[in-house]
């Protein structure tokens, strides 16, 4: 793969091309603090341009390796041995005499973790909460713990939040030491589970139980949703397992006024009854016979009224 394009010697440590010495190494030293790793501990580009930083100081600060590079750019400075790096070994051992002064002297707050419990409906549909986060020290983990007159915030949670989904309150964390700007405050939502309702994606699912009756019939049921209860008809025929789709009662898509919402999705389930009565099973037993079905084994056929009438007229 080809290098990329090298910048301009001068062009990187910020100065003129007819900069003096103190000026140059005044130029290189506020630069090396700024961009020290050490300084910028979140940012994997900082050890490169650090390294640039040394790299055309130790050129520039070199009489003969700058007039080189002053004629023919890089090329005629990287052939030649260049002795500048002891300029730089100078130089940083100023920086970093610096950048420990000024971590000792200011360091940032720590961040504060706080863990806030919601509804299943509040998650889904949105809300907005007080908390309090009480302002004494923090553990290990970054929670606050009891102590101070608390703080109290307004944490919004959008529509469709999920589990453990963090809300950040930029600059309301421990406060920082020596001026330095305070930490944040990491809100960690945690969804209830709800007795019926479920989350697949932005749909809601739900089960509702009916009776044979009902599924053979066709019937009107109550069936809970994100919006309250609501009516739903039960088709007639409806197989135990079929998934009945309630249109734009889901979770929204998107926050705002207009958003897109998925739908909700109840799966029947067939309640068979149990400790049937004599009459309950007769009448079980003559809709079985009339659909053409087998008896149970070492069951003999009841007489129906019917025939028990028949045989007396029979007589």
């Amino acid at each position: 793969m080809a290098r990329g394009k090298r910048r301009d010697l001068y062009e990187v440590l910020g100065v003129a091309r007819d900069v003096d010495d103190a000026e140059l190494k005044r130029a290189y030293r506020e630069l090396a603090r700024r961009h020290h790793p050490d300084v910028n501990p979140d940012d994997p580009k900082a050890a490169g341009r650090f390294r640039e930083l040394n790299d055309a100081y130790a050129v520039l600060s070199d009489k003969a390796a700058r007039s080189r590079y002053d004629r023919w750019g890089h090329d005629g400075a990287a052939g030649a041995e260049v002795s500048g790096f002891g300029a730089v070994a100078q130089a940083m051992e100023e920086v970093l005499g610096d950048v420990l002064r000024r971590r000792r002297s200011k360091q940032r707050g720590r961040d504060l973790r706080y863990t806030l419990e919601v509804e299943f409906v509040e998650a889904a549909l949105g809300a907005t909460r007080t908390i309090e986060v009480p302002s004494g020290p923090v553990d290990a983990s970054g929670a606050a713990t009891a102590g101070g007159a608390p703080r109290r915030f307004t944490v919004v949670i959008p529509p469709g939040t999920r589990e453990g989904s963090v809300r950040m309150l930029r600059g309301e964390g421990e406060p920082g030491k020596g001026g330095a700007a305070p930490g944040d405050l990491h809100v960690i939502v945690r969804v209830k589970q709800h007795a019926t309702l479920r989350r697949e994606g932005n749909d809601v699912v739900s089960d509702c139980v009916v009776t044979f009756p009902q599924a053979a019939l066709g019937a009107v049921v109550d069936v809970e949703t994100l919006d309250g209860t609501i009516k739903m008809r039960i088709p007639e025929g409806s197989q135990p397992g079929r998934v009945l789709r309630l249109r734009g009662r889901g979770i929204p898509r998107a926050a705002g006024k207009g958003a897109v919402r998925g739908d909700h999705l109840v799966r029947l389930a067939l309640r068979v009854p149990v400790d049937l009565t004599p009459a309950q099973r007769e009448l079980v037993e003559a809709l079985a016979e009339a659909l053409g079905e087998p008896r149970p084994p070492g069951r003999r056929r009841k007489p129906r009224l019917l025939d028990r009438v028949r045989s007396l007229l029979d007589e």
